[in-house]
């Protein structure tokens, strides 16, 4: 689970970390980057991201760790 703040719309070497590490991950905002700046709404790391949860405040986090726990019981 990550939130990458603001180095969500920059940082490939966020993006290359993850996708090396090849360990799920979960891109985590407390807020909707769809509904703020055009250069917030842009991720480079969503594509190495199993998913993206958007909005929910804190309670993004703990549906993040649900998500990750339920990717674990499969392998």
């Amino acid at each position: 689970m990550i939130n990458p703040g603001a180095y969500t719309h920059y940082s490939y070497a966020i993006r290359d970390a993850i996708s090396s590490a090849a360990i799920p991950t979960i891109e985590v905002h407390l807020s909707d980057i769809n509904n703020r700046e055009n250069f917030r709404q842009i991720s480079v790391i969503k594509d190495v991201c199993v998913r993206q949860i958007l909005g929910l405040r804190k309670t993004g986090y703990l549906k993040a760790l649900k998500l990750l726990i339920n990717l674990n019981k499969t392998d």
